[in-house]
């Protein structure tokens, strides 16, 4: 794939495709090359991890992938519908139909309480369903009334989870969702996402932990900027 047509893997086999991602950066004179023509294809119910040491990449590839950043050179399709190269607005409107993002941290307003985060992104994404059996689901029921600095690390990432699922999107994407939590909190949410694939969505996370290469179907190595 070269150029920006639809791609000819289909998107309810392939919701998720980039094609050759480059990333650059300048600062004055300085030029950094972030991504070095990273391709990756993503199967619906399929968990696939994104490791590599501080540095590789991981990040700069999920904002990209997310449509939150442009590439240099190449191309991102979620669902069939090409992300890259538009302008911002559509970009963002296409995250909130077809795209969960799940963060370390930052995933909920910190004044809102986890029922208004959820409410407020719904309502941004024209969300319907039943996004009381999304909250039973992730065992966050008793916590709505809550705000987010009331949360443990766990509970706040189930309800981060919430936020990002409200939608059901096609595409889940996790940057280092388990960093801050501990040994039976990342086995729960683990499970979440597991659970995610299995119901038919795409999910890549990018992480250094262990837990996750154990529990992916595949795994893609990063190292200065590229698959290994």
């Amino acid at each position: 794939m070269t150029d920006h047509s639809r791609p000819s893997l289909t998107s309810r086999v392939w919701p998720l495709v980039a094609d050759e991602l480059y990333r650059f950066y300048r600062a004055g004179e300085e030029e950094t090359l972030a991504l070095k023509g990273v391709s990756l294809s993503v199967s619906a119910g399929e968990l696939a991890a994104v490791v590599g040491p501080s540095g590789s990449g991981k990040s700069t590839l999920l904002n990209l992938l997310a449509g939150l950043d442009e590439p240099s050179g190449g191309t991102v399709w979620v669902d069939g519908e090409r992300v890259s190269h538009r302008p911002e607005p559509v970009r963002a409107g296409m995250r909130a139909r077809l795209i969960g993002i799940l963060r370390q941290s930052d995933n909920l307003l910190g004044h809102l309480t986890v029922h208004e985060n959820i409410e407020l992104v719904a309502r941004l994404q024209g969300a319907g369903g039943d996004r009381q059996a999304l909250v039973e689901a992730l065992g966050i029921g008793p916590r709505l009334g809550s705000l987010p600095h009331q949360l443990s690390g766990g509970e706040a990432v189930r309800a981060g989870m919430a936020v990002a699922l409200v939608a059901d999107p096609p595409v889940l994407l996790a940057d280092e969702p388990t960093g801050e939590l501990d040994g039976s909190s990342e086995s729960d949410l683990l499970t979440l996402l597991r659970d995610r694939a299995e119901r038919g969505s795409a999910v890549l996370i990018a992480s250094h932990s262990p837990a996750v290469r154990r529990v992916a179907d595949r795994v893609i190595e990063l190292a200065d900027g590229q698959v290994v």
